[in-house]
């Protein structure tokens, strides 16, 4: 008579999703439904005033190539500076909603961290801003919307001050196949200025690494930063006010891309529309740079 017993038992289904109070925390603040009616008339009235004063005189920003906008909705792609405050793209995408009026709907993108905080990420999504995902950038998109794009994220927004003038788009190609599965064309968009509104001394990842936040916060920086009112912090959230710097920005001529979802998978040709967006972004970028005499005052 056999005494073998039954060896069946399966063992629990290890809990999916974050487990530590950070990564739950990041999880549920991005879980929303993302905002997709952009920005409510009476957000759009007062944030507006105050954008425009921030416009004009404070950040004195210069964008052209308003007519190289299509007709049709577009994804934008392009860098954003100046540590965990990028007043290139806020200063873009406010001007976009003064431009248009609020009739032509442009979704900013940001990081999980900073669609998270408390009262940040609230004000990032009565702004109209969305999770830099496929979920959130597609279903804007697909409702006949305009979006933005960085795809550096950290690595573009926290780089080095001495690489304020390049192009980091990470290697991230993504939005290659988003514009292709939605049949949209990208518009590059290449901006100077947003870096001299802090001075990023080290972008940090040693930092990073060592302390484990940036496994835990989605990041690979912990940038050192030179601004006011401190004149050196670690900076994970905002730790500083913006300088005045002057933005120059200019969007740049449309690159069609190829609709066809056989294409998703053609490696060579995802590759050669990201190096052409790339160097549109650097090509725009080296011709406003040069515009520059001195840092901050442009």
């Amino acid at each position: 008579m056999s005494t073998a017993t039954s060896t069946n038992t399966q063992k629990p289904a290890a809990p999916k999703g974050p487990q530590d109070p950070i990564g739950k925390l990041i999880a549920q603040r991005i879980g929303r439904e993302p905002n997709l009616a952009g920005q409510s008339e009476t957000f759009r009235r007062y944030n507006g005033a105050i954008w425009k004063f921030l416009n004009d005189y404070y950040f004195r920003l210069e964008i052209d190539g308003w007519d190289r906008i299509p007709d049709e909705p577009a994804l934008l792609i392009g860098i954003h500076s100046g540590g965990s405050l990028t007043m290139d793209a806020w200063s873009l995408v406010e001007a976009w909603q003064t431009h248009f009026d609020g009739k032509r709907i442009l979704h900013g993108t940001a990081h999980d961290v900073l669609m998270a905080a408390p009262g940040l990420g609230d004000y990032f999504r009565a702004a109209g801003v969305i999770p830099a995902s496929r979920r959130g950038v597609g279903s804007a998109l697909a409702a006949g919307h305009d979006v933005v794009v960085w795809p550096g994220g950290e690595k573009d927004a926290m780089r080095n001050w001495r690489k304020r003038d390049q192009a980091v788009l990470g290697g991230r190609k993504g939005f290659v196949r988003q514009a292709m599965r939605s049949g949209v064309p990208i518009v590059p968009v290449a901006t100077v200025g947003g870096h001299d509104t802090v001075f990023v001394l080290s972008e940090g990842k040693f930092l990073a690494k060592w302390t484990g936040l940036g496994k835990r916060l989605r990041g690979a920086n912990m940038p050192i930063i030179a601004g006011f009112p401190f004149p050196l912090a670690v900076e994970i959230l905002p730790a500083h006010i913006p300088l005045p710097a002057k933005i120059r920005t200019e969007f740049l001529d449309p690159i069609e891309v190829d609709h066809d979802p056989e294409r998703l998978d053609d490696q060579e040709y995802v590759d050669k529309i990201y190096n052409e967006v790339e160097s549109a972004i650097q090509g725009g970028m080296n011709k406003l740079a040069a515009k520059r005499k001195f840092p901050i005052f442009g």
